[in-house]
């Protein structure tokens, strides 16, 4: 019996944050829906204090909104708000991929490569979350190379709430043009050609901002 310990409570925390964003991001709780601590800490089959604490979190990252003594809910898909994370988002991701590609390795850019067939796969078979999973993995590997910890706390801040609009966008019939941009930013990284990597990174997160109007 040695070996059992405590589920560390940063773990709940975290595995509540996970759960509750990404039934958010999905569409699974609404835009204006009431969340309660006690009904979700019940689903998860947690306390309620990790779930409020996951709450906090999602307030802070725009998920949710609060009103003190009164009410908890998913905040509605608001376009202003869209855009202006993707232009975070896309500024982190263009600071990372300039640092990131002199780092690259084959293998950095087989992964890129694989997740780019399955992103360009997933669209084609319509499977929205599939083609969010792959896109997120592509980027994330440019992101792991930067180093830069601070982008990459940004990025995953902020990327939900414009995954939130993607996911509803594609999901209505919304075409994707991103797999062909993502084998151009491909062929720069593999070419070590940085200026061109830069600038393709730019055209894929304009066209999100875009996406938002």
């Amino acid at each position: 019996m040695e070996a059992i310990r405590p589920v560390p409570r940063t773990l709940l925390r975290d595995r509540a944050y996970a759960a509750i964003r990404d039934a958010i991001v999905a569409g699974e709780i609404e835009p204006g829906a009431i969340v309660r601590d006690a009904e979700l800490a019940e689903r998860l089959a947690l306390s309620r204090a990790p779930v409020r604490e996951a709450f906090s979190r999602l307030v802070d990252e725009g998920l949710l909104e609060s009103k003190p003594q009164s009410y908890t809910r998913v905040t509605p898909l608001v376009t202003a708000d869209v855009r202006d994370a993707a232009a975070v988002v896309g500024a982190m991701h263009e600071l990372v991929t300039r640092v990131a590609v002199p780092r690259l390795g084959a293998a950095d850019i087989a992964a890129m490569r694989a997740a780019n067939e399955r992103f360009a796969a997933a669209v084609g078979a319509g499977d929205v979350d599939a083609a969010l999973r792959a896109d997120d993995e592509l980027h994330d590997v440019l992101v792991r190379a930067s180093r830069n910890s601070a982008a990459a706390a940004t990025v995953a801040r902020y990327t939900p709430l414009i995954r939130r609009l993607e996911r509803r966008r594609f999901g209505e019939g919304g075409s994707c043009r991103s797999a062909g941009l993502h084998e151009r930013l491909i062929d720069a990284c593999a070419t070590g050609d940085v200026d061109e990597a830069v600038l393709v990174t730019a055209e894929i997160w304009r066209g999100l901002e875009e996406l938002a109007d």
